[in-house]
């Protein structure tokens, strides 16, 4: 296979753009928290990307684009240490090492997503080692159930073009069993918790939305018009996504907030995420707003079941995974796809199925995975801090740092010793 310098052209780029959605998380996960603990949130996406490289260099990358180990269930050890790629190895039309940097980026993303779970609670510390244990056994098997050689869900017709099952249901998964192992913060349920920025909330979404574009467009190693069209439908979702949350807040709440509308776009780039090479624009309008009307909803099964996701990663990205993933056994158009059709376009229900079926052994397996390395943190190490530095504002506790030149009761945090 030759390298397609276009297709390489667009990929760099597009990596580029993947790459900074992990900070602008960190911004819009920085905005969402209150003003103790911004420091903290924001680490915690940031240290995800040094970490989650060193991982996927040295094991992670092969045992989810290794060739496969038996079953479809993992990659082999061919590539550990990125061995046996040089600068000469193509895969998928453009430089191998240029794709492995294309999925790190992915990776690190989707490490970073878990953290808003668990915000103003957890040990840095025991974040850091999560994180590499966690991109091992969970992401790396997943990624290549769907989109490694042989990976057993493709192999099996299970639909996910840019990470709905492999980022969005796992991450959202992995974070409701991080809740549940840390569970909730002093004051959950009785007080507010409101964002303390607004404004670096949407500066957040904004770089997520552009990034957004190189993560679904990126995907098609292409620059053709499967490549437009995805690229459209990534805008369209968004947007409908925003509208459709805005509606219910209008519909429900009797106003509607800037916090919605950056909520909207999220839970619309979600759902299309898995859905953007198989729908058409009008496909991506269902999906959208589909996604915008059950997320609003959705963020609210919380304080019902009683679990703490800070950040509301289950509601938005394990939701909105599951609705874009659905609709693909709906939606999924011959002319967009190139091969299955949904149910709504003559191809029955078949599709439908597998994708049912990739949800739940997706979800489930990410969720027990999680549970267990988060539960083994937690008993050797301690995953939460204690009550009394929860209290006191997480950002001091764990960095000796406050985002603000005042605290939250106007008096200035002093360094130990100070």
């Amino acid at each position: 296979m030759q390298i397609d310098p276009a297709a390489t052209a667009w990929l760099l780029v597009s990596t580029a753009m993947v790459l900074l959605m992990t900070p602008g998380l960190a911004i819009f996960y920085g905005g969402m928290v209150r003003s103790t603990g911004v420091l903290n949130m924001i680490m915690m996406s940031f240290i995800a990307i040094p970490v989650v490289t060193v991982t996927w260099i040295l094991a992670g990358y092969s045992l989810a684009f290794g060739a496969d180990a038996g079953g479809g269930l993992i990659g082999g050890l061919g590539h550990i240490g990125l061995s046996g790629i040089d600068l000469t190895a193509v895969r998928s039309n453009v430089p191998e090492l240029l794709f492995v940097t294309f999925q790190l980026a992915f990776a690190i993303l989707t490490a970073a997503l878990v953290s808003g779970a668990i915000a103003d609670r957890a040990k840095f510390s025991a974040w850091v080692v999560f994180v590499a244990l966690w991109t091992l056994t969970v992401y790396s098997p997943v990624a290549h159930w769907v989109w490694g050689p042989g990976g057993w869900l493709a192999s099996f017709g299970a639909l996910d073009y840019a990470g709905g099952l492999v980022v969005e249901i796992v991450s959202g998964a992995s974070a409701l069993a991080l809740a549940l192992v840390l569970g909730p913060r002093i004051g959950f349920k009785s007080e507010a918790m409101r964002p303390h920025n607004l404004p670096f909330v949407l500066l957040g979404v904004g770089l997520l939305w552009f990034g957004w574009f190189g993560f679904n467009a990126g995907s098609a190693f292409a620059v053709d018009g499967k490549a437009a069209v995805i690229f459209l439908n990534t805008l369209i979702a968004g947007c409908l996504g925003m509208l459709g949350w805005l509606a219910v807040e209008r519909f429900r709440d009797g106003h509607p907030t800037t916090f919605g509308a950056a909520s909207g776009v999220v839970a619309g780039l979600v759902a299309i995420t898995p859905s953007c090479g198989f729908v058409t624009p009008v496909g991506a309008v269902v999906v959208g707003l589909a996604a915008g009307v059950v997320c609003s909803y959705a963020i609210g099964w919380k304080f019902t079941a009683g679990y703490d996701d800070s950040l509301d990663v289950v509601g938005v990205h394990f939701v909105g995974g599951v609705v874009g993933t659905f609709l693909i056994g709906l939606l999924a158009a011959e002319m967009v796809s190139g091969g299955p059709a949904g149910l709504f376009y003559g191809g029955g229900i078949t599709q439908l199925g597998k994708q049912m079926l990739g949800i739940v052994v997706v979800a489930a397996f990410a969720f027990t995975v999680s549970f267990v390395i988060a539960k083994v943190i937690d008993v050797t190490m301690g995953f939460r801090v204690t009550r009394e530095d929860e209290l006191s504002g997480i950002d001091f506790t764990q960095h000796a740092e406050t985002a603000y030149a005042e605290g939250v009761h106007g008096q200035q945090h002093k360094r130990p010793g100070s």
